[in-house]
């Protein structure tokens, strides 16, 4: 356009990234996302496993009106380019006694399941939970989730707006283990449904008990998208490109051009220097404070990704599955959960047992998927993909695991799957993935999936917002407001172009000026 005011880059292709780009060429800006990575995505990413390919990050969907209302805002039809398909079982959980439970979709077929697991007083405090954790919902939709970050100012008003008892229903001020007595009583259901904190890396023995809405969510709705979660990642960068944004990857970022207080471009690790009217970082708060764009910027931007959330140590691979009676989303709990997160926390190891999360990708989310293993087009017969995952400290720039941790840490966590009554035989090897390597897929994270931990009721204070203290430079991704996972961190793109336009004066905008067609370079 050759108006550098109105040139925005977007530094990052994760969820939050390409939905601001999308967002932005729709108002008819130039955009240019540019991408350090071979692929667009971030943690939503494929690992190839001999012909297979594997989702090696988040595996479904939820909060599916985030993206109907993106693709609504570029004026697409979210249905018209990916194909999703609605779960049945949410998931299945196993656990060292034995006993298994399916959570469904449908509130009354999970309640039947409590009942027979644990008796109809854990059945009723399921529904009173359901209940309970609506309401936290319907009071934290408006005034936090989409809007700007939360401060002590906003708070108040919200306080005042919502009066005492919304406030109380927000259940902030006591941890998510504590309130979960309040329904349960069964260690197996405190167990599955502590579980939630972990969605956002946390422990839920520290977690706010407002944490407890992710059960509401996941119970609105989880969706499998054919063709695997890359495929999001996929969509909204079209949408970005069909609108004219550019998506340039391989392209490395080294240094944030700051003049005067404010941003005036990036510089490439090629020495290409582009200028912008403004920049939106699509990646760790932690690596601007640490100085790994340029020493303004650590000067400027605080370290809100401490404490850090959970890093993971996953294994993708294809193979055959025995013993157990797999569905999409599964999970085999270990037998002394408070163990589990004083080893991760307090300690910072992997823990002796560890929970761990099974997806058998080609399997769907239905009683009828877990009779036999499906035959995939070129595949051997039987034959399936598999992520399995355990949660373990974000300490991969500190302490890298050693390879005997590592091999170590592996026998564990299979050993303990075949306690419970699954066995994987792998036939093409697999791809470990440690906390070191994410930390070098997510520079500054130490391995953290989730931005910072989610530990008391202050924590939605201690996430940067969208604006930053340098003029013309804003923040998207999952380290930051709203929060981590796939959904959150595209509301946070959201919110970073919102800002972007209010700041540039251009929030009266039509979306008919948005530019047709534009580039993606790889």
């Amino acid at each position: 356009m050759g108006n550098d005011r109105e040139r925005i880059l977007v530094v990052g292709a994760g969820a939050g990234g390409l939905a601001a780009a999308a967002l932005l060429a729709t108002q008819g800006l130039e955009v240019i996302v540019l991408e350090r990575a071979a692929h667009v995505g971030g943690k939503m990413r494929e690992i190839r496993v001999g012909e297979y390919l594997i989702d090696g990050g988040p595996t479904v969907l939820t909060m599916r009106w985030v993206f109907e209302e993106l693709f609504t805002a570029c004026g697409m039809r979210l249905d018209d380019h990916l194909r999703l398909r609605r779960a049945e079982v949410l998931a299945r959980h196993a656990w060292p006694d034995g006993a298994r439970l399916d959570l469904f979709a449908e509130m009354e077929r999970t309640i039947e399941a409590i009942k027979s697991l644990s008796g109809p007083r854990e059945a009723d405090g399921y529904r009173r939970f359901c209940a309970h954790t609506q309401e936290i919902f319907r009071t934290v939709d408006g005034p936090f989730l989409k809007a700007e970050r939360p401060t002590m100012r906003t708070l108040l008003s919200a306080a005042g707006s919502l009066g005492l008892g919304g406030i109380m229903r927000i259940d902030g001020y006591r941890s998510l283990w504590k309130a979960l007595g309040d329904f349960f009583h069964d260690p197996r259901l405190l167990q599955l449904f502590g579980r939630y904190a972990t969605y956002c890396g946390s422990s839920p023995f520290a977690a706010p008990a407002t944490l407890n809405v992710i059960a509401h969510v996941e119970r609105e709705g989880v969706w499998l998208v054919e063709g695997g979660m890359f495929r999001v990642a996929e969509a909204v960068a079209a949408a970005a490109v069909r609108k004219g944004a550019t998506i340039r990857c391989g392209a490395h970022v080294a240094e944030l051009d700051v003049r005067g207080g404010q941003v005036r471009g990036v510089r490439l690790a090629d020495g290409e220097h582009l200028p912008a009217g403004a920049v939106i970082f699509n990646g760790d708060v932690g690596a601007l404070a640490r100085g790994m764009l340029g020493s303004t910027a650590a000067k400027k931007v605080p370290d809100s990704s401490e404490p850090r959330s959970l890093s993971a140590i996953t294994w993708a691979l294809s193979g055959t599955a025995r013993g157990f009676p797999l569905l999409h989303h599964n999970v085999f709990f270990s037998s002394d959960y408070p163990r589990e997160f004083h080893e991760l926390f307090d300690q910072a190891r992997l823990p002796e047992e560890p929970t761990v999360y099974v997806c058998a990708q080609d399997r769907g989310a239905s009683l009828d998927d877990a009779s036999a293993p499906p035959v995939t087009d070129g595949a051997e017969a039987g034959r399936e993909r598999f992520l399995c995952l355990i949660n373990a400290p974000a300490t991969g720039d500190k302490r890298p695991l050693s390879p005997q941790e590592i091999r170590e840490c592996e026998t564990r966590t299979f050993n303990h799957l075949r306690r419970l009554g699954l066995s994987l035989e792998r036939s093409n090897g697999s791809i470990t993935t440690t906390p070191s390597d994410f930390d070098r897929l997510f520079p500054g994270t130490g391995g953290a999936l989730y931005g910072p931990a989610s530990h008391g009721w202050s924590s939605p204070l201690a996430r940067a917002g969208s604006r930053t203290k340098i003029r013309s430079l804003y923040l998207a991704g999952g380290g930051v407001h709203p929060g981590a996972g796939v959904p959150m961190a595209t509301l946070s793109g959201r919110l970073a172009a919102t800002s972007v336009l209010e700041d540039l004066g251009l929030t009266s905008r039509s979306l008919a000026t948005a530019m047709p067609g534009g580039t993606w370079m790889s």
